[in-house]
């Protein structure tokens, strides 16, 4: 497992975030049943960073809480069937080290506190969620609509839940 973490900002965080990322992310790799060693990449950074980002890659001028960049294409979400046998994509793994690239996430730290303040939970609680929300998006789920939405709602709160990441951490 890689989880390369970039930090684009100088605020401080109060917890070890490296630690809860890496924790949502093993736990949400497991409870999806990946059959594979994987890489994802996260950065943290500010409204100005993810504004830019939203405005060059969704064509949206506005900042956002996080964005996911999936690498992988699922059929069904978090079906594993097609990376494997002669027809498999074999682009979706890391040429050196073989592990399957799932994607980057990107959270704005700025915005994590806001919406934690809003909630009225931490801000560990918050970067948490948005790693969980993200890590669906990188296995091919969405919540586009009504069942997708809840589907989503319910493995984020279980990928928390295992972790005891409740909302009044």
């Amino acid at each position: 497992m890689t989880i390369l973490m970039e930090k684009e900002i100088d605020e401080e965080i109060d917890f070890s975030y490296e630690t809860v990322v890496e924790q949502v992310i093993c736990r949400s790799i497991e409870m999806e049943q990946c059959p594979y060693e994987c890489e994802v990449n996260v950065t943290i950074t500010d409204n100005e960073g993810i504004r830019n980002m939203n405005r060059e890659f969704r064509e949206l001028d506005v900042p956002t809480d996080v964005l996911s960049f999936p690498m992988v294409e699922f059929r069904e979400p978090a079906d594993f069937s097609d990376l494997e046998g002669e027809d498999a994509m074999t682009g979706n793994f890391h040429p050196e080290s073989g592990e399957l690239l799932l994607g980057d996430i990107v959270i704005s730290l700025e915005r994590a506190r806001e919406q934690a303040e809003e909630y009225g939970h931490s801000l560990k609680r918050e970067i948490s969620f948005l790693v969980a929300h993200s890590m669906l998006h990188l296995f091919g789920y969405d919540h586009m609509e009504e069942a997708e939405r809840l589907q989503m709602e319910g493995k984020q709160e279980q990928i928390l839940q295992s972790l005891g990441i409740t909302r009044e951490i």
